[in-house]
């Protein structure tokens, strides 16, 4: 045996990048694709410049730690809030997979949404995907340069304006463009708008695909969100099998609808081939619909060779799409949107923490009279400056008294006042050890704006 028959032979464990080049097609769904850019695109762009109430509608102040959503601001303190648009975000993500698979990814998700933009702009500078794909492959040319660098610098200024409106609803965006015109920025602005800047470029211009492939989570286990039931873009394999093109398909006896064109697989912006099956990697753009759907009308051949539809259509079964897990995930979805709404809507300007005088459980007053100390932080969450009357109740009788002589507190908007509170009971009715009262604090000129919290009142047990 030779010492080349020995040799050990190397293997890669890595497949190489190949650099997809999806076609444009046109079609009932890549319109409401582009419908969808153009309107989540108009929302990020616009919304930071649009004013309500004097001030930028959509403000996130976190040196002020205030948020103005309209005519709402949240406080730190409505973190509560938070958790349940993340909690709404999550089951909606649930009940739409199941519904109609990756729904999300193929007409919402950030990253489909700016792949797009950067692909209009490769096709303006570069041509289609024929041109593209000869533009690669040749030789360094005077045009290929030009062609080349006009798309990076619209890539580059896009990907630019793209973090300036980022930190733009952080920053007050009108200051934030005449301080950027004087480049008189903060540290943490100049971080933030080229750090966005370069995740935009390099997620949208150069990953592409890759981000969908092996960064995204949940093409991992969007798996676990479908059934047999779930409208999946599929291709007929019953149909369109055996497929065959051009002279092989004249002399068979029996071509399947599939003239293996291979433009639903030019079109992909993954570039998998939908004919293989439901892969993970398939992001429901419907791209491959347009495309054979066209094929089919040139042909003479009915559409619908590929297709949303469910496993079981399929094979001949029967499909519900409204089934008991679409039902409960849409029940719970509803739930939790109306508790969210309801909870605006009853939503406090005020929040108030009571902390008992951990000194002492009560002082004896007099001889009918007793008191327990508190330490009230009362703030105001509203966007005007306010007086609050101080109450308690739980026992019959019961009186505040607030310190320094007080009679009201008074907070502007986002301040934190905290103030000593006095609450003196009857010894005769706070005769047990521990009672359970309510201390109460309502705005003077809004009796409906309150807010409460129960606290322990040491009583006389002699």
């Amino acid at each position: 045996m030779s010492d080349q028959d020995t040799k050990p032979i190397e293997l890669s464990l890595y497949k190489a990048h190949e650099k997809v080049y999806p076609r444009e097609i046109k079609g009932r769904f890549q319109f409401k694709r582009k419908l969808a850019v153009w309107v989540l695109l108009g929302i990020f762009y616009l919304l930071p410049w649009l004013n309500w109430a004097g001030e930028q509608a959509i403000l996130f102040d976190l040196p002020q730690r205030r948020f103005h959503i309209f005519s709402l601001t949240l406080w730190p303190q409505d973190f509560i809030f938070l958790a349940l648009m993340l909690i709404i975000a999550a089951f909606a993500l649930f009940f739409f997979t199941a519904l109609a698979g990756r729904l999300w990814c193929g007409f919402a998700c950030p990253q489909t949404v700016w792949t797009e933009v950067f692909i209009w702009l490769e096709q303006l500078t570069e041509g289609n995907r024929n041109k593209r794909m000869k533009l690669d492959k040749g030789p360094w040319t005077r045009e290929k340069v030009m062609r080349k660098f006009s798309k990076q610098f619209l890539w580059i200024t896009f990907a630019l304006w793209t973090g300036f409106t980022f930190v733009g609803f952080f920053t007050p965006i009108r200051e934030l463009a005449i301080n950027v015109w004087e480049w008189d920025l903060g540290t943490w602005e100049i971080f933030w708008l080229f750090f966005y800047a370069l995740a935009t470029y390099g997620n949208a211009g150069f990953l592409r695909e890759q981000v969908c492939l092996y960064m995204c989570p949940y093409a991992r286990f969007q798996g676990a969100m479908f059934d047999k039931e779930t409208l999946i873009i599929s291709y007929d394999e019953k149909r369109g099998e055996p497929r065959m093109r051009g002279k092989h398909r004249r002399e068979a006896d029996a071509p399947g609808d599939c003239i293996d064109c291979t433009l639903c697989v030019q079109v992909c912006p993954t570039g998998i081939d939908i004919r293989d099956g439901l892969q993970y990697e398939c992001i429901a753009c419907a791209a491959c619909i347009d495309a054979c759907d066209e094929v089919m009308e040139i042909s003479g051949m009915p559409k619908g060779l590929i297709k949303y539809t469910t496993e079981n259509a399929l094979e001949g079964k029967p499909t519900h799409i409204i089934r008991p897990r679409t039902i409960v995930y849409f029940i719970i979805l509803m739930t939790l949107v109306s508790s969210f709404g309801i909870a605006l809507v009853k939503r406090s300007s005020i929040d108030m923490n009571v902390i008992p005088d951990r000194n002492s459980f009560y002082r004896v007053i007099d001889a009918n009279t007793i008191e327990n100390v508190y330490t009230l932080k009362v703030m105001n969450k509203g966007k005007a400056s306010a007086q609050y009357l101080v109450s308690a109740s739980g026992i019959d009788g019961l009186t505040v008294e607030l310190g320094l002589n007080q009679t009201t507190i008074e907070a502007d908007p986002g301040q934190l006042v905290t103030v000593p509170i006095k609450i003196q009971a009857d010894k005769s009715l706070a005769n047990k050890k521990i009672h359970t009262i309510e201390v109460s604090v309502v705005k003077t000129d809004d009796d409906s704006d309150e807010a409460t919290e129960k606290v322990k009142y040491f009583g006389y047990d002699k």
